[in-house]
C-alpha cells in the first residue's frame, strides 16, 4: 500500500486540487484520483476543485462534478496535483490550510515541498505517471485509464518530448489495454483547434521575431488581441509549442499579457536550456524543457531579461563542447 493509499483510507473527507489553469496533465490527474477515491472510499465525501478548466476535457468521468468556487468546508485530506507550489493552487489553497492532512503528487523539479507528504518524481513524463504508481491495479477501470493517459498524452507532447521514457510507453500501453478510445483522446484533446484559436495562433506566428542568430524566437499576444479575437487564456495552448518546433530554433517564449506590463511567460527548449532554472529565477517553475512565470515590464524588458539567462546556458553549452 502506498503513502497516497495509506492517507485515504484514512480520511472521511477528501478535496482533491490542481494548479490554477488546469492543462491536460493536471486535468486527467485529478479526474482519475478523483474517480479512483470514489471507488475506494465511497462512503467519504470527495471534492475536486478547479478553476478555468478547458471544456475539450469534458469526456472524462468527473467533468461535471468539478467545483469551480472555494467554500469554507474542511477536509481531513488535501491531495494536491501537477502542482508545484502552493500559491499556483490560487484560491483553493484555504483547503490545503485547513486539511488535517495533506500530499503532492508530482513531477515538477522545481517543486517546493509544500504538502505534508510528497511524491515527486522529477524524472517522470508527467504528474499522471506518478500517480499511475501510487494506486492499485484492483481499482483502475477504462474511466480513470482514459484520464491517466490524456494526462502522459498532453505533458509528452504525444510521447514526443525528452521525458518520455521506456517506462511512460509501458503504461501507456497498459492504459490502452483497458480499453480507451486513445486515438479520439489525441485528435480532440491535442491537435483540434477552433476556428479562433488557429486565428489567434496564425497572428501570434506571424509577429514573432527571432533573434540571438535564430537560436530564439518570441511573440506575444497583447489583451486587446485577445478582446479582439475573443480568445481566453486556456485558447492560447500550443502556441509556445508550434514556436519550438520551427527550424534552427533552441528556445522558444510565448508571452500573453494578464494585466498593463504584466506579461505571463511560457518557455520551450528543444536540446540545451533549461527553462526550468530560469523560470525559477523569476518566481516560477516547471521543468528542464517546459516552464513559465509571470513577470512585469514592457515587452522589450521581459524578453531581454530572459534572453541574458538563455544566452549564458548557451554559451556555458558552446564553451564545453
Amino acid at each position: 500500500m502506498t503513502k497516497l493509499e495509506q492517507m485515504l483510507d484514512e480520511a472521511g473527507s477528501v478535496v482533491i486540487l490542481g494548479h490554477v489553469n488546469p492543462d491536460g496533465d493536471c486535468m486527467g490527474s485529478c479526474l482519475a484520483m478523483y474517480r479512483y477515491a470514489k471507488k475506494r472510499k465511497p462512503e467519504a465525501r470527495i471534492w475536486v476543485c478547479l478553476k478555468n478548466f478547458p471544456e475539450k476535457f469534458s469526456y472524462m468521468d468527473g467533468f461535471e462534478e468539478i467545483k469551480e468556487d472555494a467554500g469554507s468546508q474542511p477536509f481531513d485530506l488535501c491531495i494536491c496535483l501537477d502542482c508545484s507550489d502552493k500559491e499556483r493552487l490560487g484560491e483553493f489553497a484555504v483547503y490545503l490550510e485547513s486539511a488535517k492532512k495533506s500530499i503532492c503528487v508530482d513531477h515538477h523539479v522545481t517543486n517546493t515541498g509544500y504538502a505534508q507528504e510528497n511524491v515527486v518524481a522529477p524524472g517522470a513524463s508527467s504528474t499522471a505517471e506518478v500517480l499511475y504508481g501510487q494506486l492499485s491495479e484492483e481499482f483502475l477501470d477504462r474511466e480513470i485509464a482514459e484520464c491517466l493517459y490524456t494526462g502522459i498524452v498532453h505533458d509528452t507532447g504525444v510521447f514526443r518530448y525528452s521525458s518520455t521514457t521506456v517506462k511512460t510507453m509501458e503504461i501507456a500501453g497498459k492504459l490502452m489495454d483497458m480499453g480507451i478510445d486513445f486515438t479520439k483522446i489525441v485528435d480532440s484533446t491535442f491537435f483540434k483547434k477552433t476556428y479562433l484559436q488557429s486565428q489567434i495562433l496564425g497572428r501570434a506566428l506571424m509577429e514573432s521575431i527571432r533573434f540571438m542568430d535564430g537560436k530564439c524566437i518570441f511573440t506575444v499576444v497583447k489583451s486587446q488581441d485577445m478582446e479582439f479575437y475573443g480568445v481566453e487564456p486556456k485558447d492560447l495552448d500550443g502556441i509556445v509549442d508550434h514556436l519550438r518546433t520551427i527550424d534552427g530554433v533552441e528556445c522558444a517564449i510565448f508571452m500573453y499579457e494578464i494585466d498593463t506590463h504584466v506579461y505571463k511567460v511560457s518557455m520551450r527548449s528543444n536540446y540545451v536550456v533549461d527553462v526550468s532554472t530560469i523560470a525559477a529565477y523569476f518566481g516560477g517553475g516547471g521543468h528542464v524543457r517546459a516552464a513559465g512565470c509571470t513577470m512585469s515590464g514592457s515587452i522589450h524588458d521581459v524578453v531581454n531579461n530572459l534572453s541574458g539567462h538563455i544566452e549564458k546556458q548557451l554559451l556555458a553549452e558552446n564553451a564545453d563542447d
